[in-house]
């Protein structure tokens, strides 16, 4: 076949002459994430990553055995080539790449990728309003008319809810096997009662682990009372007591001995914040100690996990509440030291995701 050059209309340059096609590459990412995002659904939904996994496939192959058309083997395989999800060998054999292989194999990433495809997708196109009203208008216009997601937890649908709690747990629950042999060490004497209060403690997984890790304490969880009536039904032990309260409303009961916060107050604007580490100041005696663990953007080892993290703040202002983030730690104690507690120590590196843990006394 003949071929002829027309001169082109416009000038290009390049590769090996400027940075602006490397530029424009990943601005073309960005403008197609929601399809990259789907393709990745897509191809999991249909077992074709799971398939691949096995052993190299051809798209022929890859349409008997998932039982997917010919077209729909067309544009994932082309999407998923560009992507980097495949690669293609001179026998035209499929085959997987590391970065597809960490949607299959890698926990971390697939929490995310299901909190944030049947939780966040839809609410995400609300963005801009919610940042405009502030108000989670994600939340209000596709789920539920709701100030936050949280008081509906329990009315979501099952796919939602397994996103929603293995999300939640994923994080924190890796951090208490070292957060409280450190919170028992600092807080209690032999002779000192072992009290302990956790506000917002969701399921319960840190009044069990509590429980099992000394036979003489008591705690008592402070949540919504939606999230109260649902927790009872992990319990069968008088140790563990509940007290349904919304902390910005509600008065809380006497604390003492220490006050827990596991990945608690990032649910809350910065005022609201200083409205609830004041009301806990209040209801605790002179020597309680206060520890809030979180997982701070700027303390963080890897960049991936600071990129997690700031993006969490978005499923916050569309979808939890329209009005909090994941803080920094300097943001944190800016609070902190405006309101009627102060920071004594700072525990850093606790779990495998670079949590920090506050200890607080009252001033």
């Amino acid at each position: 076949m003949e071929e002829q050059l027309t001169k082109p209309r416009f000038r290009r340059k390049r590769k090996h002459e400027t940075s602006t096609v490397e530029t424009l590459t990943e601005a073309q990412k960005i403008a197609f994430a929601p399809f990259t995002f789907q393709t990745v659904a897509a191809m999991l939904d249909m077992n074709i990553l799971k398939e691949l996994d096995k052993s190299p496939k051809t798209k022929e192959e890859v349409q008997i055995v998932c039982n997917i058309s010919e077209y729909t083997a067309d544009v994932l395989f082309d999407a998923a080539l560009c992507i980097g999800l495949v690669e293609r060998d001179e026998q035209k054999k499929f085959s997987l790449t590391a970065l597809a292989r960490t949607f299959l194999y890698d926990e971390m990433t697939r929490v995310n990728f299901n909190f944030v495809r049947d939780i966040c997708y839809l609410g995400a196109s609300e963005l801009t309003a919610s940042c405009i009203e502030n108000r989670p208008v994600g939340l209000q216009k596709y789920f539920f008319n709701s100030e936050t997601i949280y008081s509906k937890l329990p009315e979501l649908d099952d796919r939602m809810k397994k996103s929603w709690f293995e999300f939640d747990h994923h994080y924190s629950d890796d951090c208490f096997s070292e957060a409280i042999p450190i919170i028992f060490k600092s807080a209690f004497n032999d002779d000192t009662p072992k009290n302990i209060f956790d506000i917002g403690g969701n399921t319960g997984k840190f009044e069990l682990a509590c429980l099992g890790y000394d036979a003489e304490c008591t705690v008592t969880m402070i949540d919504l009372p939606e999230n109260i009536e649902v927790a009872k039904h992990n319990f069968t032990t008088q140790r563990c007591e509940f007290y349904a309260a919304n902390v910005l409303k509600d008065p809380l009961p006497q604390l003492s001995g220490v006050v827990f916060m596991s990945q608690f107050l990032d649910c809350f604007s910065k005022k609201q914040i200083l409205k609830i580490l004041n009301k806990i100041a209040k209801s605790a005696s002179d020597n309680t100690k206060i520890y809030i663990l979180e997982p701070f953007i700027d303390k963080q080892q890897f960049k991936a996990a600071a990129y997690a993290l700031s993006h969490i703040s978005l499923y916050f202002t569309c979808m939890a509440n329209g009005n909090s983030k994941m803080y920094n730690e300097s943001e944190m104690v800016d609070i902190i030291e405006k309101s009627e507690l102060k920071v004594d120590k700072a525990y850093r590196n606790i779990g495998k995701y670079d949590y920090t843990l506050l200890e607080c006394t009252k001033r």
